[in-house]
Order: structure tokens, then sequence, then C-alpha cells
């Protein structure tokens, strides 16, 4: 019955995320854990007058892992990948060598059969897209943003440079995006974070999901240096240090969640999007204009962020103000 469910969810993926066009080649990158969602969005793609492509690999070891070669070569040959996997591959050089090559690219990773169906799927993209365009233009280029939340956070940045980020769940040539979560995102200068962030929502990655107590990581000079909290915080300490990279502690995006029908749930690319949360991920920041690249890209959630670029107010107690 579920397959039945998804077809509206598949219907919106295909037609008003990807808009995908009669003779296009799409490909579907899954995983046998996720295959039926897969077919779901392949069916529609057939319907769509498109030739589908299924390739279902082994699972990632880790999230930010490349894709095996043979399907980033698929990839960067396509007119449009989706990727519907657990562990995430949209901080690769195979998204981004295929963005790059004109293909575009739908992200979802750690979807359920019910995120087809209820939730942050349900937003209405089009209506929302004007506002997260605003939003990633305001960031972008900022010589200092300031972050703060009732939780307790309180982070200064540059973004001086860097692009605006706006990911609305839809995509022309030449571009991703991740669904349902509505975002925009900057990525910080290399070494210009410091001060506190404080999760209260949701760390959504390695088993921690919905925060039962806060976990608060200070930064200096770009990089975490310290990591407190309870059990859940200690399950992020440990496994950043397992990695045995650096590069793990970089602060590589600000993010903010835009999508009204996002509710936390544990699921990255849902509680990303809630609207009038902040996230702050953590490891890669290649694929968002930034130039690291670590083990993993993880991100800390916080609600009710306020914003203010170059002593402009942009969200003020988890409202936009823009």
């Amino acid at each position: 019955m579920e397959n039945i469910y998804m077809s509206r969810g598949a219907d919106k993926v295909v037609n008003t995320c990807m808009k995908v066009r009669p003779g296009e080649q799409i490909l579907i990158v899954t995983e046998l854990s996720r295959l039926s969602i897969a077919q779901a969005l392949a069916s529609e793609v057939y319907r769509a007058g498109a030739e589908p492509a299924v390739c279902i690999m082994e699972p990632r070891k880790r999230d930010g892992e490349e894709p095996p070669k043979e399907i980033a070569a698929a990839m960067l040959a396509s007119d449009g990948f989706i990727s519907v996997v657990g562990k995430s591959i949209t901080h690769t050089e195979a998204v981004k060598s295929a963005i790059g090559a004109g293909s575009r690219g739908l992200v979802l990773t750690h979807f359920t059969e019910e995120m087809m169906i209820h939730g942050g799927i349900e937003g209405d993209f089009e209506k929302l897209k004007p506002l997260c365009i605003n939003m990633a233009q305001a960031m972008a280029g900022a010589k200092k943003i300031v972050l703060t939340s009732p939780g307790g956070t309180h982070l200064e940045y540059s973004a001086e440079g860097r692009r605006g980020n706006h990911l609305y769940c839809m995509v022309e040539k030449g571009q991703f995006s991740t669904l349902p979560t509505v975002e925009a995102n900057v990525s910080p200068v290399e070494g210009s974070a410091n001060g506190i962030i404080v999760a209260d929502g949701s760390i959504p990655y390695i088993g921690i999901g919905v925060l039962e107590e806060p976990v608060t990581l200070r930064v200096e000079n770009g990089r975490i240096v310290e990591i407190t909290g309870g059990c859940q915080a200690k399950m992020l300490a440990d496994d950043l240090a397992s990695k045995n990279d650096p590069n793990v502690y970089n602060i590589a995006e600000h993010g903010v969640g835009l999508n009204p029908k996002c509710r936390f749930c544990g699921f990255m690319l849902e509680d990303e999007g809630v609207f009038g949360t902040c996230h702050i991920g953590i490891g890669t920041s290649i694929t968002l204009g930034g130039k690291v690249k670590a083990s993993c890209h993880y991100d800390v959630i916080m609600k009710n962020g306020t914003i203010v670029a170059d002593g402009r107010v942009l969200m003020e107690n988890g409202v936009p103000k823009i």
C-alpha cells in the first residue's frame, strides 16, 4: 500500500522539483533498503516520458564517502540524478563534478516511505523559493555574521567572498538541492569562526537524532576545540575523534531552515528544514563554496536562531526579517 501512497510524493519530486522532460536520461542512485522509494520515482520518471536508470550500490560506510566510480561516471553523463541513500553522498566530488558538467541533482538522504507521503515534502516550494533566495543573497559575502539563539549559541564568522546557496527543492541545469529541507546557507571563511554553538534541536547522524539535552561546541579560529554535554555529546565527540582527520572539526556551513511543513523526527533533511532553525555544518565544505574536504559532513541544529549580517537583522528568534 505504501507504493500507492508514495505516488503523489514521487510525482512532486519528478515533475515539480526536477521538472523531468521527455527523452531525458534520469539516474536514480539507491540502496536495497530504499528500493521501494527508488521504484516509485523510476515509475514516475517513465510516466513523464524520460528514461530511468536505477543503480543499486552497497551502502557507504560513512557520510561523505564517494560512490563507486561507475556510478560517479553515470551521474556525470546524466541529465539529472536522484540520490536515495542512507549515508549521504551530497558532499562528494562525484556530486560536484556532475553538477559542474550540467546535470541537475536531487538528494533524498535518510528518506523513508513515510517522508514521501507526509511532512516537508508537502511544502509549497514555489512559494518558499523567493524567501530562500533572499536569505541566501543576504548572507552571501557578509564581512561579519553573528548567529545567536535562546539556547546559548553565540557564533561570529566571516562570509566575505563566499556565495550564498539557496536550496528550495527545485533544480535547473547545473544545480542540486536537498529535499525536503528548504534552506539558505553559506560556507564561513576558513579560520574565521569563533564562539559557542549550542545545539538543542537535532544532530541527525550516527544514531543521535532529536536531542534529549543540549550539545555545546566551542569554536576557535574556525574549528571545534571542545564538545560538552551528555551521552549524545559524547557520541558526537567519539565519532569525530575516530575519523583521525582534523578537517572534521572545520566549521563548514551556516544553514537556515525555511520549510513550515518540516518537523523534528531524527532524519537529516527533514530536521534541517524546520522553519526558524539554524544549523552549523562541520567537516566538508567543498560543495558549498568552501575549500575543505573532510571524512564527513555533519550538521548540528538549534532552534529559534537570530542572524545579523553586517549589522542587518536577517532572522530574529526564528522569524525571517527579509
